[in-house]
């Protein structure tokens, strides 16, 4: 299966390959909008291949990772929250782009680490999230869901660590602090601190649902990843 990417954005050719090109929020959020359901698959096989650039979305159950999805693309039941944390265990893929052409996608990874999943289920999805992660050739970021209350868990480590060779070569990856309306002021401000320390690099924003906080920031930012800028005439052979 093969989805054509959509035209270049206009004057597009005009920005530097090393800089990100330029998007007001109110597209960023309209481009989002946009998502619809593209296909379920319970193992990686399953998964069509794809052509355009894939932003995936992972994170512990109960990180919010749900929520921030159907925030972020202005629908209430695009993501599914199961009412049993953990036992939601497909890939869901989410189609982007406007006028019927798709130019993104958005990958929704099963959420982990939830104690009620039996123990071999954990292990057999963390396998298939760290395959995942490592082959899937049209991968371009990953937003990964963390409640600032409880900060990085052992398996929100372990996946840094299995990521972290694809984004030394240049994979985009975020941290997304999800209910940072629970966090007083300067909770937020240590909290941002302390996780840019152990991003490795990536980009972090605090994100609530509730108070509408990092909602344009982190659209701007995943539409910014799904359009990179063309190098410039000259560049291409570098």
């Amino acid at each position: 299966m093969t989805i054509q990417p959509s035209p270049p954005t206009p004057n597009a050719s005009d920005a530097s390959a090393n800089e990100p090109q330029m998007v007001s929020p109110v597209v960023a959020l309209g481009w989002l909008h946009t998502a619809k359901f593209l296909t379920t698959a319970p193992q990686l096989h399953f998964l069509p291949p794809l052509d355009v650039p894939e932003i995936a979305f992972v994170g512990r159950s109960n990180a919010g990772k749900s929520t921030c999805i159907n925030t972020l693309t202005q629908q209430k039941q695009l993501a599914f929250a199961s009412k049993k944390p953990g036992r939601t265990q497909h890939i869901n893929l989410f189609s982007l782009g406007k006028q019927g052409v798709t130019d993104a996608v958005l990958a929704d990874l099963p959420g982990y680490g939830y104690a009620a999943v039996p123990k071999q289920d954990k292990i057999r999805w963390q396998q298939v999230m760290a395959n995942y992660l490592v082959t899937r050739e049209n991968l371009k970021a990953i937003v990964l869901m963390c409640d600032p209350r409880h900060g990085l868990t052992e398996l929100d480590q372990v996946l840094l660590e299995v990521v972290r060779p694809r984004v030394e070569e240049g994979l985009k990856f975020l941290v997304v602090l999800t209910k940072a309306d629970k966090l007083t002021r300067a909770e937020q401000s240590k909290a941002l601190s302390i996780m840019q320390l152990q991003a490795g690099g990536g980009e972090v924003r605090l994100f609530s649902a509730t108070k509408r906080q990092g909602i344009e920031e982190v659209a701007t930012l995943l539409w910014q990843w799904a359009h990179p800028a063309p190098p410039q005439e000259g560049e291409a052979g570098q």
